[in-house]
């Protein structure tokens, strides 16, 4: 069977070879008779399942000792309440960077517990940029800064962090293992599992462990990070499967190099594009150069009324999931790891045969 070329933002495309090893293992797991998804998450094989996927997590991204890996459910998105529950401590306030839609939701959400003080946005020129560091009007007692180092709908991505001098709290949910990053750089990183990391239903969280045990005392036991790292991520029923997949995910990242050259395949897939976008004519990106996301790339037709038309032919073509968001409109190719160089090539082999035919 021919695998189509998936382009979704999440939830995404998985390595290939992952997923023939999980259609193996699905029905019997290393001749124990059952399925991984039916054992219990109190199982020898569970929990060495789960430290094996931390330990390739942490050579992978070289997390530290001085960091808790948590695997927890409710999606990015909770954490968005998490956050200021576990960080305000007594200040009661904290900074955030507006750079997009998944920003704009994050800040909607800390309002309910923290001040906020937005500390610098991008809204005025519709999220293409990312707002210069001079602008930002930074709290010297906030409790923490939050930013969006790559914003999935607008395609826009941060290339450096914030040096600030209070905790630093980034949702990577679609940039995280795409590149290598410093991970001291870093106080808490949350991330989405559905785009780089494995299956939707899992959330990863790493957090400096000095940063634990701080948590507002309303704050739900399921949202305490202290009470998640003190149980090793099993407080109740943790979701198993998807941090399998992941494990797998994992091995496959470091069987490729490891993430510098995923840095290397992803900068090549996103050069590729940008190039041919940029010098067509017929197509568009409408990020400023030197922000544009190397993992999702949005993109306008000359004439908007041939966008129906497009993703029509391109769903034919086994070019999938190319719609943009709602709230943007037109194109978004999203080119995670496990979107292989050929996708590209063959999506802008067919955008180039769409454009002379409706040039």
């Amino acid at each position: 069977m021919k695998r189509v070329h998936n382009f979704c933002a999440g939830p995404a495309a998985l390595p290939t070879e992952v997923l023939k090893q999980a259609s193996a293992e699905m029905l019997d797991w290393h001749g124990e008779g059952l399925s991984i998804m039916e054992m219990s998450h109190r199982s020898k094989t569970i929990v060495d399942v789960f430290n094996e996927a931390e330990q390739d997590l942490r050579e992978l991204m070289n997390i530290s000792d001085d960091y808790a890996v948590l695997f927890l459910q409710g999606g990015a998105s909770t954490q968005f309440s998490a956050i200021p529950l576990n960080l305000m401590g007594d200040k009661g306030k904290a900074d955030y960077l507006n750079t997009g839609q998944w920003s704009k939701k994050a800040i909607k959400e800390a309002k309910k517990f923290v001040d906020v003080n937005v500390a610098a946005s991008s809204e005025d020129t519709n999220f293409t940029t990312i707002p210069p560091v001079e602008s930002w009007n930074l709290q010297s007692d906030a409790a923490y800064l939050h930013y969006t180092p790559n914003e999935t709908i607008g395609g826009v991505e941060f290339f450096d962090v914030p040096k600030v001098d209070v905790p630093v709290v980034a949702d990577m949910s679609s940039t995280i293992l795409s590149r290598p990053i410093n991970i001291n750089d870093f106080d808490v990183i949350y991330a989405g599992a559905q785009k780089n990391i494995g299956p939707a239903g899992l959330t990863l969280v790493i957090v400096k462990k000095s940063l634990l045990g701080n948590a507002d005392p309303k704050t739900p036991t399921m949202l305490d990070w202290g009470v998640a790292a003190e149980n090793d991520s099993m407080y109740n029923t943790p979701p198993t499967y998807s941090v399998y997949l992941a494990g797998l995910v994992f091995k496959w990242l470091k069987a490729q190099g490891g993430l510098s050259a995923m840095a290397e395949i992803n900068a090549r897939k996103a050069k590729k594009l940008y190039d041919y976008i940029d010098q067509s004519g017929f197509y568009a990106n409408p990020v400023e150069v030197q922000s544009r996301s190397l993992m999702n790339v949005p993109f306008t037709l000359k004439n908007a009324e041939l966008d129906k038309v497009f993703l029509e032919k391109a769903d034919a073509a086994g070019l999938l999931n190319l719609k943009g968001h709602r709230s943007v409109g037109g194109m978004r190719a999203s080119i995670y790891n496990a979107v292989p160089e050929q996708a590209v090539d063959d999506l802008i082999a067919f955008m180039k045969d769409f454009a002379n035919a409706y040039a």
